[in-house]
């Protein structure tokens, strides 16, 4: 999987519901969105960067605030099934 890009989806998807007024609700959409649309290998890519860089950067690659709070709330939800 191609990391940069997966962080740069992430990001987006962050700046869509970050527009939110509802914090909570902009956190829940951005776990929801990646739990149903990204299929297992992205998911697992994504988890993976993350357990290597727990602060979510590596170089010039970084997830938003947003994207990091959402995924690391709900690490056991985004983690698909064996």
């Amino acid at each position: 999987m191609d990391i940069p890009n997966l962080i740069r989806m992430a990001n987006r998807i962050g700046d869509f519901f970050g527009a939110m007024p509802d914090q909570a609700e902009a956190q829940e959409g951005i776990t929801n969105h990646i739990q149903k649309f990204w299929e297992p290998r992205m998911r697992h890519a994504l988890l993976d960067f993350l357990a290597s860089h727990p602060d979510g950067r590596d170089g010039d690659v970084q997830l938003r605030e947003n994207v990091h709070r959402a995924i690391t709330d709900n690490l056991e939800r985004l983690r698909p099934a064996a």
